[in-house]
């Protein structure tokens, strides 16, 4: 059997946010709900101000659609391995980003070219293996002084643990523990290394109300996702 290096999503690319709407519906939330709250995480470091941006992994581009709205005097480039994620992408139509297809190891832009980097739950649909050389091209791209923002699972929340073990297109995902992750972005010369951890409770119903405390709850390794951010 082949090495696995990148998952496959050009067979869910159509349906991708119909298929994530109901694997996480346990949650009380759709796909597009976690897509603006990331942007949203994104707002409580980073202003209006112009700046340029570059999405690893951007999918079908729910991310630019809340950017657009949310931060619009940002500019977006979008990349990712899957053709057909990128096709959808472009037909949003959106004013502030544009969407390519790489290879998945090289980022094809110049040095020193961006303000931010983002990168969504992405990781763990990447070898291992590739994770150092992917943070270095990241590293590169990045202005003196830039920003990487980065999200993953958190493989110490059961209710995570269940919704990518049950979802078709994470059957191949591999999580990435909070400390593996630091360690990575440590190894990659990133400095200010910060963490937050995201996402404690259910979005409707009995514990709803509880979301609001989640902000004073990110220090404990116990959200559904955590996010670092860390400076070029």
């Amino acid at each position: 059997m082949a090495k696995r290096s990148f998952d496959d999503f050009d067979a869910y690319a159509n349906d991708y946010r119909s298929i994530h709407s109901d694997n996480v519906k346990l949650s009380g939330a759709d796909s597009f709900y976690f897509a603006e709250h990331k942007v949203k995480q994104l707002m409580h470091y980073e202003s209006n101000a112009a700046a340029r941006m570059l999405d690893v992994g951007c999918g079908d581009g729910a991310i630019e659609l809340f950017m657009e709205r949310l931060l619009p005097n940002w500019q977006v480039e979008g990349i990712d391995i899957s053709e057909k994620s990128i096709a959808r992408a472009k037909e949003k139509q959106l004013h502030k980003a544009h969407f390519s297809l790489y290879n998945g190891r090289e980022i094809p832009f110049e040095d020193d070219s961006f303000d931010v980097v983002f990168i969504a739950a992405v990781l763990h649909h990447i070898d291992f293996s590739l994770h150092a050389g992917l943070l270095k091209e990241i590293l590169r791209v990045l202005k003196p002084g830039g920003r990487l923002y980065l999200f993953e699972h958190n493989p110490l929340n059961p209710v995570t643990r269940y919704l990518v073990n049950t979802c078709v297109f994470d059957k191949d995902a591999k999580l990435l523990g909070y400390r593996y992750t630091r360690n990575i972005l440590e190894a990659a010369a990133f400095r200010q290394i910060e963490n937050r951890f995201i996402l404690f409770f259910p979005r409707s119903g009995l514990f709803a109300k509880m979301v609001k405390l989640e902000n004073k709850l990110a220090w404990l390794p116990l959200g559904g996702q955590y996010m670092y951010r860390a400076i070029k």
